[in-house]
């Protein structure tokens, strides 16, 4: 693929960003012009309406797009690199598959009570997916610590481990589960923004400014792991305590996303692969132009998910995927054809 520039790129999704976001304020099962998108602040009544799906209903949804994507893309191209393989994904630390039983086991746990607020108006359900993901991310880095220290390779087959217990574990609880509880668990597990809501917006956007703050202070760190990492600490890295520190925040990152819009998957796989190939695997630009890429994706993937079957809609999860795997395997052939 032909490599483009990093500045240039990272501009571009800038203003493709916003356009993209405009563009999906428009679009759902009501259908609103331009016109009365910039009059909507008008005081007549017959923008009341529209007014509310816009600003109640659209934008928060907009916004936990745009955060969520950008988490996920950003902590895709932080693991990639820590992991140095350009197919690695955030779920590789057990954070997503956790989720998915912490989840599960709230939903057959709580049955009907899972909508009242657990804690900052959440539900039982996002406090349940977030401590899972937590605990299974605990567990894959105490399995891969050890007096020398943190081996990436042990981590990612306790990763794998951990998927496999979790798999187990919510097919005993799909088991268990009523017609009901089943239906939630698979809505759940496709990944939904559609209960997007300003307490969620201001959550999620909290932690992506906190990740992408933090994580460029590691791009010299990680750019100097992709030699290894002897040669990362000749350059005077110190390299257990970035795994440790980076770990920790893909794991508040990507149990955040996952509690708050379920299982959205491809995103942190994909974006990052793909941004690394246009313009290489710095990772002081792979960073914010992966997020901005990825907060794009979703926002691009949820409006389609608003109209694709209107007046019903999409999990945001099953347009991700239905975007994101072909091309991916697109671009893999692509690079066979080179070897």
């Amino acid at each position: 693929m032909r490599r483009f520039s990093a500045a240039g790129l990272v501009w571009a999704l800038a203003i493709v960003l916003p356009v993209v976001s405009l563009l999906s304020m428009t679009v759902g099962t009501v259908s609103i012009s331009f016109g009365d998108l910039f009059a909507a602040d008008s005081s007549q009544t017959a923008n009341n309406q529209v007014s509310t799906i816009l600003f109640d209903i659209r934008l928060p949804r907009i916004l936990l797009a745009i955060c969520v994507g950008a988490v996920l893309a950003s902590t895709g191209a932080v693991m990639q690199g820590l992991f140095r393989n350009p197919l690695a994904d955030p779920s590789l630390i057990g954070v997503s598959s956790g989720a998915s039983v912490g989840a599960s086991l709230m939903i057959v746990a709580a049955g009907g009570f899972i909508h009242s607020g657990a804690l900052l108006g959440l539900s039982l359900v996002a406090v349940g997916a977030f401590i899972g993901g937590f605990v299974a991310t605990l567990l894959v880095y105490r399995l891969a610590t050890s007096g020398i220290g943190t081996s990436v390779t042990t981590m990612l087959l306790a990763g794998i481990a951990i998927a496999a217990i979790a798999g187990a574990l919510n097919s005993l609880l799909t088991y268990f589960s009523d017609n009901d509880m089943l239906r939630q668990i698979s809505l759940w597990q496709m990944g939904n923004l559609s209960g997007a809501s300003w307490t969620k917006v201001s959550i999620m956007a909290t932690v992506a400014l906190l990740l992408l703050a933090l994580f460029p202070k590691d791009s010299h760190a990680l750019n100097a792991l992709l030699l290894g990492e002897s040669e990362a600490r000749h350059l005077g890295v110190d390299v257990q305590a970035v795994k440790r520190r980076l770990i920790i925040l893909t794991a508040l990152g990507v149990g955040v996303c996952v509690a708050l819009a379920g299982l959205v998957g491809f995103v942190g796989l994909i974006i990052p692969h793909i941004v690394r190939l246009a313009i290489g695997p710095d990772h002081r630009w792979l960073i914010p132009a992966s997020a901005l890429a990825g907060a794009t994706l979703l926002v691009f993937a949820d409006s389609l998910a608003r109209v694709v079957v209107v007046p019903a809609e999409l999990p945001t999860g099953i347009l991700t995927a239905l975007l994101g795997a072909p091309f991916f395997v697109a671009l893999l052939l692509q690079q066979r054809k080179q070897v």
